[in-house]
């Protein structure tokens, strides 16, 4: 009887000592699981005190899980930044946001027709993508275009009014809220995916042209998926093209969730042999440094085309008729606005920093109110295009044929 025993705990022991030694073979072989992003929006910490200059740079360090790399080295978690910038930065996303809430309620009052967009919830990647490039560089993106407008030179008015279908809109009320364009903003496009080749192309171009400059190229993860996106990717590596990709993940594309829609959601690595790099999207000052290492990569030094995916959130619905909560619950949208709020999260660094008093903040919130409320106002006293206006914008201005048809025969304009 004892034998038996000893022989079954002998058998024991083997299988075990096997298990470990299988365990620790797989642990040397099998890669370690990457650490997720973080989505705080207030994890960046001081790290030299604020000098008495709004000018003059002083550094922060974000944290450690702020970015993830594919194929190439992450950006520094050491940041220069300036007071100026800062509150340059938050006037800015208090301005967009309250922009933004003005596009919803004049849609709820049926003054803004057609499809209606918003990227409230995504402001730290439109604003700090801005301040990590040059005024010659170029941004295309998709449907949440209006921020990117204002900040390649619009105004707010002019996209207001051009929501409103007004003459004095961006594409003179013709285009609506995805077709705004600047001479450095290639728009709002409303095809999906479809600006990621334009984007590739213009970047051709500035390459063609020997310019110093780089083409940002904004989709969304529901674009992802789509065989352009693909094809750009490789034109762009195969030519060494300034494009950066900028993937805005906001977890959901339309109503379906990325990991439904997509086999891999790591979008950053999807570029093949384009290197990539994953940012944490509601913390203005990683998506800050990003976009630096970004254009350093693509201008400065010259290597070609890189990846970015940014991860962040939008509060409301893909569009104005979409609710928002059929697919996720109203707890984790709230959980989002109440915990990894950009605006918020600048606000704390600014307070906590010592930057600014939580009333000077409220002065500017103040005038970015009184500049919305005031656009409004003068974007709704606009007036509409004239039947005549149709007939305008069709060619390039001195490109025109001496003669324009209509819908008959008969209904013909000269030029």
């Amino acid at each position: 009887m004892s034998t038996l025993r000893l022989r079954t705990t002998l058998v024991r022991v083997l299988a075990l000592l096997r298990s470990r030694r299988l365990l620790t073979l797989l642990s040397q072989r099998l890669p370690v699981r990457a650490r997720a992003i973080t989505t705080g929006a207030d994890t960046t910490q001081l790290k030299s005190a604020p000098p008495l200059g709004h000018e003059t740079p002083f550094q922060v360090k974000l944290h450690p899980d702020s970015f993830r790399a594919h194929r190439c080295d992450a950006p520094e978690l050491d940041v220069d930044v300036t007071k100026h910038q800062l509150l340059t930065m938050y006037k800015q996303m208090q301005l967009v946001r309250r922009m933004e809430m003005a596009a919803d309620s004049l849609y709820k009052a049926k003054l803004i027709r057609g499809f209606c967009h918003l990227a409230i919830g995504q402001e730290a990647v439109s604003v700090g993508l801005e301040h990590a490039i040059h005024s010659n560089d170029r941004v295309i993106t998709a449907y949440r275009c209006h921020p990117f407008a204002v900040l390649r030179g619009g105004t707010v008015v002019a996209v207001l009014a051009e929501l409103l279908g007004r003459k004095s809109g961006m594409s003179s009320g013709k285009g609506g809220s995805m077709h705004i364009f600047t001479p450095t903003f290639f728009g709002g496009n409303g095809i999906v995916g479809a600006q990621v080749p334009i984007g590739a192309g213009v970047a051709f171009a500035q390459k063609y042209m020997d310019q110093k400059h780089a083409t940002f190229a904004l989709y969304g993860d529901g674009a992802s998926n789509q065989g352009q996106v693909f094809e750009a990717y490789n034109m762009a590596k195969l030519w060494n093209l300034p494009t950066v990709f900028v993937c805005e993940n906001n977890k959901y594309g339309m109503g379906t969730s990325a990991a439904r829609s997509s086999s891999n959601t790591e979008y950053f690595t999807r570029g093949d042999t384009i290197p990539g790099i994953q940012v944490n999207g509601m913390d203005i000052i990683a998506s800050l440094q990003a976009v630096r290492f970004a254009r350093n990569w693509a201008v400065d030094q010259q290597k070609g085309p890189l990846l970015l995916e940014f991860v962040t959130y939008r509060y409301g619905g893909h569009s104005m008729s979409d609710p928002g909560t059929t697919y996720r619950t109203r707890e984790e949208v709230q959980r989002m606005r109440s915990t990894q709020d950009p605006i918020r999260g600048l606000q704390r660094y600014i307070e906590e920093w010592g930057v600014a008093t939580e009333q000077e903040l409220k002065l500017l919130d103040k005038e970015a109110k009184a500049e919305v409320d005031k656009a409004v106002e003068e974007a709704k006293a606009g007036v509409e295009p004239a039947p005549e206006d149709l007939w305008t914008d069709i060619y390039y201005k001195g490109s025109e044929p001496g003669v324009m048809r209509g819908r008959e025969r008969e209904e013909v304009h000269r030029y």
